[in-house]
């Protein structure tokens, strides 16, 4: 009889060892390494006593040594991969079976390494967590990709040495605590180049006319509506028309609105005829089923997702079983997909809905991965969304994918473009020019058969864009025909700014030049509003004068960093690593080190010019007054040169502040910031100002201040105004928080918060009847006050600040409350401290619901123990020998 055989798989996550555990069954032991075992140092405590002395420690990477890696283990890792080690003693088998990208092959080999096992080895890879899958993954295992593993830990290393070489420089010359990325960084320039767009751009005011045309009763529809396309032989200008300075930059004749309304009152007693009239086959292909980038700009557009609530949702679904591997740049399905697409569109649509051959796609992304599949619903049989039994987040996005995969593999929709040009004979005279005919154009489009639109129709960042289902009829005219104006109207317009970016439409830029991979996109854009380079409003992505300060120093001391072509070429190397095509050490030698025509980062850091911290963060505002912003260690500031100062407020985008509106926030000065005097204790100005919560005083400190000194603030009581609050007034309030005295050894103060005053006693805080108890209240009042609690059972007094409704990924009621460390969202198990630009009035229940969505995608941080790497390349050759 044969002994039985026991075989060890290792995944990522415990959802996904519990699915395949199900389908393997007896004979496989399914367990998790919960992500990444081992990264490189990101504390000094993490670095052993006998690299410490090393100066390449800080970075945990030996440049001098071939770049070798100090890799470090976290300890919340150390029981599993103990737990690992036990059954890989008792195992015939390995298969390594994380995700079959580069990160998945990196955890790999580190599991690889840390486990040292003495059994056979196996890779096992799939695209989807099916029985079929698992199975044909057991059965036709690969060896480790080594050239993945060396693109995955080059990777890595080039965003050490980058992030720690080059944000020293920001700390010391802008503001502590700042970071610099290789890809981080071009992403906020993107954003910041975008503003200054927009700062520089100048409208236009133009005018044109539109009729309302009566074909006649015969005519179906009666009356449609045409655009003025030339008076005379001069064509009408368009917002196209006129450059970003809003100088006309054609030989177009922009009307204005004399000119347009006599333009008009002609049309309206002219004599309209039908000049042409062209119909054209409209023929419409389907889109190529998601890929990852595609998948974020879509969420991000119908459903409102941040790129991280999408990839977070998708792993859920991924992991679940529910749709194929949703980090790929592929846009191929399997022949598999394609049959359950083409048979379910059969059921649903009919057969006049499913096309003659298949349809096959090839993805436009560079070097992207035609051996993976696109995103799609796993499974030989695609379940339909109402039976997929999803709620939630997971329904939506599932439903999106769903109806993207189906549409990929319908008929083409087809239609009828048509174009109606119409002459209109006037009596007109402009600009002492008599004319004597106008001309009208009117463009319809008709759908005769809907094909892949009945199931899927993709949306536009471009907010005037016409969507492909969208229809205008017009009537069936001939040439000659005559046609009566009902109504003509002259409408004035301005050119508009260039949009801001949003997440969607940034994702597209960054894949467009070829920055980052879609893997990296959403934790890309997730860092830079973390660090207050950028916030939101709406949708937009708006950068804080902070990224224009960090950026301007990186464009002037480290151009080659954030240029958007050497980003984009250092994506081809990695992916040429990837390919086999090119050598880790070359590509780090010549990032590092430099080459012919490259300065390296070791160069460009060590050999820094004068920096000047006040010029690098200081910008002037266009015009005659002399106003500057300038950032400051506690937030951006506006100032003059007579040296009145105003804190700009945290929401004002930078293209806002013209110098017309900076010089009113300073004239109003009593209604933004009014100087009191000087603090009795220490000297330092303390001023009156308006907040983003309302009115406050606080001190200034002097500019050679240590850093780690922050400077006192208190709110204005209801009773006080930023006209009439007094010096002493001031002081008093900055005095507090005021000690009552001690209960059980505990301290009690009495203070005023955002929603009032209270008195506190460790954790524990009770709301006081007036602003004057401040200063009034005893420890007897104050002990009853906590004791009148303690009896009606609730540890806190004050209930929610708001409710928001159920958060569709979980149902459950989202309230705003105010905590220990400011006002958070939670759905009783979540909590998500509120950013710094979102106010609790304010807050949507869209935006709590992805401030949720973000808080449970972040990984929980945990302490490290050491261990060094051993090299791949005895691994490589003897991986060579084999093949």
């Amino acid at each position: 009889m044969a002994e039985k055989r026991n075989k060890l798989v290792i995944v990522e996550s415990p959802t996904k060892a519990t699915k395949i555990a199900s389908y393997l069954g007896a004979g496989y032991t399914v367990e998790s390494s919960r992500g990444h075992v081992r990264d490189l140092p990101t504390t000094a405590s993490e670095i052993p006593a006998k690299y410490k002395g090393e100066p390449w420690a800080r970075t945990g990477v030996d440049v001098d040594a071939d770049f070798k890696p100090l890799y470090v283990v976290p300890a919340d890792k150390k029981s599993t991969i103990t737990q690992l080690k036990k059954h890989m003693a008792a195992a015939d088998e390995l298969y390594l079976a994380t995700d079959e990208d580069r990160e998945g092959e990196a955890i790999a080999w580190h599991l690889l390494e840390e486990l040292k096992p003495k059994v056979p080895v196996k890779r096992m890879v799939f695209h989807e967590i099916t029985p079929q899958a698992i199975a044909a993954a057991v059965a036709s295992p690969r060896e480790l990709d080594l050239d993945l593993v060396d693109a995955q830990e080059t990777r890595r290393i080039l965003d050490r040495l980058y992030g720690y070489e080059v944000s020293p420089v920001l700390w010391r010359k802008v503001m502590p605590r700042l970071s610099a990325g290789r890809v981080q960084s071009v992403a906020t320039r993107l954003i910041v180049d975008k503003e200054k767009e927009r700062m520089a751009f100048r409208s236009a005011s133009y005018w044109d006319v539109s009729a309302d045309l009566d074909a006649g009763a015969a005519a179906d529809p009666r009356v449609f509506t045409a655009r003025l396309t030339t008076v005379g032989k001069a064509k009408i200008a368009q917002g196209r028309d006129f450059s970003a300075t809003g100088e006309l930059k054609s030989k177009a004749l922009a009307l204005n609105e004399v000119s347009a309304q006599a333009v008009a009152a002609a049309l309206r007693n002219g004599t309209h005829t039908v000049s042409s009239v062209e119909a054209r086959p409209y023929t419409r292909r389907p889109y190529a089923p998601f890929r990852t980038t595609t998948l974020q700009q879509e969420a991000g557009r119908k459903l409102g997702f941040t790129a991280q609530r999408t990839m977070s949702v998708a792993q859920d679904l991924y992991e679940g079983g529910y749709i194929t591997y949703m980090r790929t740049d592929s846009v191929t399905l399997s022949g598999q997909a394609i049959t359950a697409a083409r048979a379910q569109i059969r059921d649903l649509y009919g057969e006049k809905y499913v096309p003659d051959k298949p349809r096959q796609y090839t993805s436009k992304v560079k070097n992207a991965q035609e051996a993976h599949e696109a995103i799609r619903p796993a499974g030989e049989f695609f379940r339909t969304p109402a039976s997929s039994g999803l709620v939630g987040d997971q329904f939506r996005l599932y439903e999106l994918v769903w109806q993207r995969t189906l549409a990929s593999q319908m008929a083409d929709a087809v239609g009828e473009q048509v174009t109606i040009t119409i002459n209109a004979a006037t009596d007109l005279t402009l600009d002492d020019t008599r004319i004597d005919s106008c001309t009208l154009v009117a463009s319809g489009r008709t759908v005769t058969f809907p094909g892949f639109l009945k199931a899927y129709v993709e949306s536009s960042d471009d907010p005037d864009a016409q969507s492909d289902d969208q229809q205008a009829r017009l009537p069936n005219l001939k040439q000659g025909a005559p046609l009566t104006p009902q109504e003509v109207t002259a409408a004035g317009h301005e050119t508009k700014p260039p949009a801001r970016y949003t997440e969607p439409s940034l994702v597209s830029k960054l894949e467009e030049l070829e920055i980052g991979r879609p893997s990296t996109y959403a934790s890309i854009i997730r860092t830079i509003t973390a660090r207050d380079y950028v916030f939101k409003r709406g949708s937009a992505l708006v950068p804080t004068w902070l990224a224009f300060a960090v950026t301007r120093l990186l464009e002037e001391q480290f151009p080659e960093l954030v240029d958007y072509t050497f980003t984009a070429t250092m994506e081809a190397d990695l992916d040429d690593i990837a390919r086999g095509a090119a050598k880790r050490l070359d590509v780090l030698k010549q990032f590092y080190f430099g080459s012919t025509g490259h300065e390296g980062l070791h160069k460009l850091v060590t050999e820094l010019g004068d920096i000047d911290p006040r010029k690098l963060s200081t910008f002037e505002l266009p015009g005659d007054d002399g106003i500057a912003v300038r950032v400051g260690k506690y937030g951006p500031y506006i100032e003059d040169p007579l040296g009145r100062r105003l804190t700009l407020a945290p929401d004002m985008a930078p293209d806002e502040l013209t110098e017309e509106v900076a010089r009113g926030l300073l004239d109003a000065g009593g209604a933004e910031e009014r100087e009191l005097g000087s603090a009795s204790d220490n000297g330092n100005r303390i001023i009156a100002k308006d907040g983003r919560y309302g009115p406050y005083v606080t001190e200034v400190l002097p500019e050679d201040s240590p850093k780690s000194l922050k400077p006192r603030t208190g709110s204005l009581w209801k009773s006080m105004s930023l006209d009439t609050v007094t010096l002493e007034q001031a002081e008093m309030l900055l005095s507090l928080p005021r000690v009552v005295g001690l209960l059980d050894g505990e301290q009690v103060t009495a203070q005023n918060g955002r929603y009032g005053p209270y008195v506190k006693r460790g954790t524990v805080s009770r709301s006081l009847p007036t602003e004057d108890s401040i200063l009034t209240v005893t420890l007897d009042e104050a002990q009853a006050l906590f004791a009148a609690a303690q009896v009606r059972g609730g540890s806190r007094s004050s209930g929610p600040l708001k409710e928001l409704g159920p958060d569709p990924a979980t149902g459950k009621t989202m309230l705003v409350k105010d905590g220990r460390f400011g006002p958070y969202v939670t759905d009783g198990e979540i909590n998500a401290t509120l950013k710094r630009t979102d106010s609790p009035d304010a807050l949507t229940p869209e935006r709590a619901a992805e401030l949720l969505a973000e808080k449970r995608a972040k990984p929980p941080t945990a302490k490290k123990t050491v261990r060094r790497t051993t090299s791949r390349t005895a691994a490589k050759a003897t991986a060579a020998k084999k093949k």
